[in-house]
């Protein structure tokens, strides 16, 4: 059973209003008090309830971080940036992952409420506000990660996704792809609804272009390689020659999928761009074209707005901050593309 205060006290012979004097505030005790307390807290190896005395002072030393898909290495990276910020100003990040769940966001939402945590970072699975207006009222502040809005109740850090599948589209047009499929989902979520609007864009500015999308459960290798499979028995009239994926993810498994049997190469026959850019993107066997976005910074950028707003919540001024995505050009597109690839 842990030491109390109140044994603390005891040992030393003080009071408990003195050892919390001590623990709190040295500079108001007497050295020779000070080091008394300190070698009863040594002796009885006495660790303090810090998550009760935060509760107590009313300001957590936590920020609470719920992601899409902790499996996804873009929110990994997402999460470092976040608690390489919030480190800075000696703070955890709690990671909490929704997987794509409206009922464990909620739950997730409900845990951070009741842990008071400083504020919010979140990746929503749908329609939140309501929710989030509620963690507002009780002085919680949001911040909307890796989602645009122009909602002025919440700030926001997010890539033009639009851009993003802009780009991706363009750049198979413009290797000489008319066929194009548009790989990836829940549409439901904004990232894919985004991306896909702007993959219609590009492909409705080209003559003779055509555009497919193939909605999956989730964005995932498995669900990448289902769709590969699928895609590798049509009939070649049938058959997409240029595949943008809604994240690298899916991306992978469609590669795995249309490897398989050495029947089909990328990118002779199926050109593929992913999205995100994340480390494996360009160690694949064929190394992948992908849209990059700045992970990390997402994730820093967003701690920054959170606790702006934490510090002075009356008098903050909600910013939507969005990056431009950038194309990395490697082999999954361009046969002799450099490795590295050079964003366009």
């Amino acid at each position: 059973m842990g030491m109390s205060v109140r044994d603390v006290a005891n040992r030393a012979g003080v009071s408990v209003g003195t050892v919390s004097n001590v623990l709190n505030r040295p500079d108001k005790v007497s050295p020779r008090t000070v080091e008394r307390v300190r070698k009863a807290i040594d002796e009885l190896g006495f660790v303090r309830n810090d998550a009760a005395r935060q509760l107590r002072a009313g300001r957590s030393l936590s920020i609470g971080l719920i992601v899409l898909d902790v499996s996804n290495p873009f929110f990994t990276d997402v999460a470092r940036g976040a608690e390489d910020r919030a480190a800075e100003d000696g703070l955890t990040v709690l990671l909490g992952n929704s997987d794509e769940n409206v009922e464990r966001e909620a739950a997730y939402l409900d845990l951070f409420e009741k842990q008071r945590v400083r504020g919010v970072l979140i990746s929503p699975v749908g329609d939140s506000v309501d929710r989030l207006e509620s963690l507002h009222s009780r002085r919680i502040p949001a911040v909307l990660v890796d989602r645009p809005t122009t909602d002025d109740r919440f700030s926001s850090v997010a890539v033009d996704d639009v851009a993003g599948g802009y780009l991706a589209v363009r750049h198979l047009i413009d290797t000489g792809r008319r066929r194009i499929a548009v790989v990836g989902g829940p549409v439901s979520l904004r990232q894919v609804a985004d991306r896909l609007a702007g993959a219609r864009r590009a492909a409705a500015e080209t003559e003779g272009a055509t555009l497919e999308y193939i909605e999956t459960d989730a964005l995932t290798v498995l669900q990448g390689r289902r769709v590969g499979e699928a895609v590798r028995e049509r009939p070649v009239p049938e058959r997409p020659d240029g595949l943008f994926a809604a994240n690298d993810l899916v991306a992978m498994g469609l590669l795995q999928a249309l490897n398989m049997f050495g029947t089909l190469s990328v990118p002779h026959d199926i050109a593929i761009v992913g999205y995100d850019d994340i480390d494996f993107a360009a160690a694949a066997v064929v190394p992948l074209t992908s849209v990059r976005q700045p992970s990390a910074v997402i994730g820093s950028t967003a701690v920054d707005l959170l606790m702006r707003e934490a510090e002075a919540p009356d008098d903050f001024t909600r910013e939507h901050i969005v990056f431009q995505p950038q194309l990395v050009v490697r082999e999954s597109t361009m046969p002799g593309a450099s490795g590295g690839g050079t964003p366009q």
